[in-house]
């Protein structure tokens, strides 16, 4: 079943959502042809933040330190129950752009769940700052992409067409405000990452094709997701 996917590398729901889809399908017996988008939830930010994530997101929200660092580790509790090892206190959500045309290089050659996992990883799990160059080109090596492809890539404009448009279509066709936002076999939209029993829901009603629908027109869900500029 083809699923479309906008998400970040550098949003712990996106990653979250991603187990979950995965989780369910494999349960279900379903083999899942997944397109990787592009969505920047801050295209402003620098390689590096100078401070926390906590920091930076408590100033954001007026709240205290002690009350982000909760949500953080209640994120954190939610990620574990899927696998995942949410290091929040390393995390440093820098520029996700290079990471995102790197992802489009290895979709291009069948390698776009692995790299997209790669960047989650290494974001959530081990604390590197994805947007410096170094530390893209590691993950690209990890995944056994060519490392002169990947020199190329970042030395120049290339692919940046791919997550422009795709960020277009978000914006422009989907109304896309947050990520993660699923369009199962582009009939039926799923935003957020929600529980499983709802991922098994909407990929029922794929299989069996009970409505037809464009995405655009499509019934959504908006439940734990991370709004833009997160």
């Amino acid at each position: 079943m083809r699923v479309d996917i906008w998400s970040d590398v550098v949003c712990p729901f996106c990653y979250i959502g991603k187990k979950r889809l995965e989780h369910v399908a494999a349960e279900a017996g379903v083999e899942l042809d997944i397109h990787w988008h592009s969505f920047e939830l801050d295209p402003d930010a620098p390689a590096h933040h100078d401070t926390s994530n906590t920091e930076r997101l408590a100033k954001k929200y007026g709240r205290s330190v002690e009350e982000m660092q909760q949500m953080q580790q209640n994120i954190a509790q939610m990620a574990a129950e899927e696998g995942i090892d949410f290091q929040w206190q390393k995390a440093n959500s820098g520029n996700s752009f290079d990471a995102h045309r790197i992802i489009h290089l290895a979709q291009s050659k069948g390698l776009g769940n692995q790299a997209k996992e790669a960047f989650f990883h290494a974001y959530m799990t081990e604390g590197l700052a994805i947007g410096e160059r170094e530390v893209v080109e590691e993950i690209a090596s990890r995944i056994g992409l060519d490392h002169a492809e990947v020199e190329y890539v970042l030395q120049s404009d290339e692919l940046a067409d791919f997550v422009r448009h795709d960020e277009k279509i978000a914006h422009e066709q989907l109304n896309i405000s947050g990520v993660p936002f699923f369009v199962f076999d582009q009939k039926f939209a799923l935003s957020g990452a929600q529980p499983r029993e709802v991922f098994l829901q909407v990929l029922n009603q794929s299989l069996a094709q009970i409505e037809q629908q464009s995405p655009t027109d499509a019934n959504t869900c908006s439940d734990e997701k991370c709004d833009k500029n997160h």
